[in-house]
């Protein structure tokens, strides 16, 4: 871990050096891919995986924070249990005629020592790319 003395104390908890890692996966044929893997110390503060193709719904979207599972849920499943909307679960399925989003982001940075995982596992036929976009920050 950091030293504290070295940290800058004028940000707010999650806002410090916030940037954005990517990862991208075209052509995306069944199989599972990690998208983006990142070292501790950090906070994710938000995520999101769109795929595009793929009719079935069965491609499983998983985060990891220090070997634990935060969210292993398929697109499918989001969009039966009904998280189209807003909710304070954290997790979000937007849709387009072309584009299926999973978004996950909850109302409090989690903290990560010593990594984080974005991955997915595609079932299905058709997807033609799956790209995932992680927001992290360090505290």
């Amino acid at each position: 871990m950091a030293d504290k003395s070295s940290r800058n104390t004028n940000c707010a908890p999650g806002v410090c050096n916030p940037e954005r890692t990517q990862g991208l996966r075209a052509p995306a044929p069944q199989g599972e891919y990690k998208l983006v893997e990142l070292k501790g110390p950090g906070l994710f503060l938000a995520a999101e995986v769109t795929k595009q193709g793929g009719a079935s719904g069965l491609t499983f979207v998983s985060l990891e924070i220090d070997g634990r599972n935060v969210t292993n849920l398929s697109f499918a499943a989001a969009e039966n249990g009904g998280l189209t909307q807003n909710n304070p679960y954290g997790i979000v399925l937007l849709k387009s005629s072309a584009l299926k989003t999973f978004t996950i982001g909850f109302p409090s940075p989690l903290h990560f020592e010593k990594g984080l995982k974005l991955t997915v596992i595609i079932k299905e036929a058709g997807v033609v790319q799956i790209l995932g976009n992680v927001i992290h920050g360090t505290n």
